[in-house]
């Protein structure tokens, strides 16, 4: 069975019909089916396969953003961003009683954009509430002392402000 018929079913659970993955996912043929599953290099025994690094997140500006720039590079807005995350203790998913707990997560947002990175440096302030979108990145660098640390960023390609300080808040 070539890729481009390849059949599917669309449920185990309900009798229904099988479905063609380039007529449902992929309207324009086959070949943007193989585009978008797999492409070959000029080295016949690599196969490059595509895959997705896509980050949303919606939170609160921790501080302000910072610029930096290191030599030979271009420069890059820097800012915490806060998310968070609250469930209820009690008895069972539903339950409407007990205490609410609440865990607040941190992440560094890195932005090397041109436009959006002077848009965020600008605009950007501690309390903001945003929309940032991007991919998650892991790098490694050396701290003051000379140790190697490890960082999780996230790039941001996207930034939507919903409000512009913490007293927006409702």
């Amino acid at each position: 069975m070539s890729l481009n018929t390849l059949q599917l079913p669309r449920s185990d659970i309900f009798p229904l019909p099988l479905v063609n993955v380039t007529e449902v996912c992929f309207p324009v043929g086959p070949q943007i089916l193989r585009q978008a599953v797999r492409f070959r290099s000029t080295d016949s025994s690599l196969i490059l396969e595509r895959s997705i690094n896509r980050v949303q997140l919606l939170g609160r500006v921790g501080q302000d953003p910072v610029m930096r720039q290191v030599e030979g590079r271009n420069p890059v807005t820097i800012f915490s961003l806060a998310t968070n995350e609250m469930w209820r203790s009690g008895e069972g998913e539903t339950s409407t009683t007990g205490d609410i707990s609440q865990k607040t997560t941190w992440h560094r947002v890195s932005v090397f954009k041109p436009g959006l990175r002077d848009v965020a440096y600008q605009y950007v302030k501690k309390g903001s509430r945003v929309l940032v979108e991007g991919k998650l990145d892991y790098g490694e660098y050396l701290d003051k002392n000379q140790v190697r640390r490890q960082a999780t960023t996230i790039i941001a390609d996207n930034i939507v402000f919903l409000s512009d300080n913490v007293r927006d808040r409702t």
